[in-house]
């Protein structure tokens, strides 16, 4: 597929998207590029803010297979991916799968749930598939897994384990609306539109499953020169020795800046990758990986300070 054509699909479904999503253009930018990266989202806001609202809305948009679940606290492994059943009559195990078996997979408010829990997850994020009695199950393609999860602050919430956080490309942060696209949301309400009665927003289907396997695979094609592969493999080499954190990024996260950098190259319209790509996308995919030292915390340094210190730090190339 053409550059031109995937930043056409890409513009016009983020414009569906935000008939729905008001204030939310950075979120909704961010989904869409993992999605067309293979890549996972996390999603963190207080309740309210719609996340659960944005990926209904991508369920509508993107013609594919959209299954929800409510992470709790008494949730099982197998009400997620499914389990083996015993026909006494037939006397043969039967296997049910269960919902991750589908496109687009929201685990809502996924740190409800405890470790062992979110866990069932970390296969399904990385080979694409479950294993279930020892009989692997492959899963279908494209999957796509957004997790919205509160605040840890908030009361009920139990941290993600480091191994699942490293399987999300991004992690996005949800924020209030600003006064005008509050304003765009009672807009909407008063006119009789809203989350419960979506087929007023006439949302139309802009992408099928096939065309975002043919994006996914087109990405191979936007060109990342030696000098920019450089400068990613510093931006996470320097995170592993930089003086706030003890615990740097992974190779897994060099490999989804890079992928993730492709993705919003070709969003664009481009065919190569500029180090403003890799600049804009950095907190986006280190935020969650980097673990900041207990002083530097104690003295209100963030993730995203860190990441900003680095890319200040690595002199990126020059074109």
């Amino acid at each position: 597929m053409e550059v031109s054509r995937i930043a056409d699909l890409f513009q016009r479904t983020t414009s569906e998207i935000g008939k729905v999503l008001a204030g939310q253009e950075e979120l909704v930018e961010g989904v869409v590029l993992a999605i067309f990266s293979e890549g996972h989202v996390l999603i963190e806001g207080v309740p309210g803010l719609g996340k659960t609202l944005l990926v209904n809305t991508l369920g509508r948009v993107i013609d594919c297979g959209f299954k929800r679940v409510q992470f709790t606290p008494d949730l099982m492994p197998s009400d997620l991916t499914g389990h083996s059943m015993f026909h006494l009559g037939e006397n043969r195990f039967e296997f049910v799968a269960g919902p991750i078996f589908t496109n687009l997979l929201l685990a809502d408010e996924v740190n409800r749930a405890p470790a062992k829990t979110q866990s069932a997850l970390l296969e399904a994020m990385q080979e694409l598939q479950v294993t279930i009695d020892g009989k692997s199950h492959p899963l279908q393609r494209p999957f796509f897994t957004m997790a919205t999860q509160n605040p840890l602050e908030q009361e009920g919430t139990y941290p993600l384990p480091e191994a699942q956080l490293d399987r999300f490309m991004f992690k996005l942060l949800v924020d209030y609306p600003s006064p005008e696209a509050e304003r765009q949301i009672l807009r909407n309400c008063a006119e009789g539109r809203g989350s419960r009665r979506m087929e007023t927003y006439g949302l139309e289907t802009v992408l099928t499953a096939a065309e975002i396997l043919e994006i996914q695979q087109s990405l191979n094609a936007v060109i990342v020169e030696p000098s920019m592969i450089n400068y990613i493999a510093n931006i996470i080499g320097r995170s592993r020795e930089w003086h706030s954190i003890s615990v740097g990024a992974s190779p897994r996260a060099g490999v989804n800046l890079l992928q993730a950098s492709r993705s919003l190259a070709a969003s664009e319209g481009r065919n190569f990758v500029v180090p403003d790509d890799v600049k804009s996308l950095a907190p986006w995919v280190l935020r969650h990986r980097l673990r900041i030292r207990s002083d530097a915390e104690i003295e209100g340094t963030t993730a995203d300070d860190a990441v900003r210190e680095i890319l200040e730090s690595v002199e990126a190339p020059r074109r």
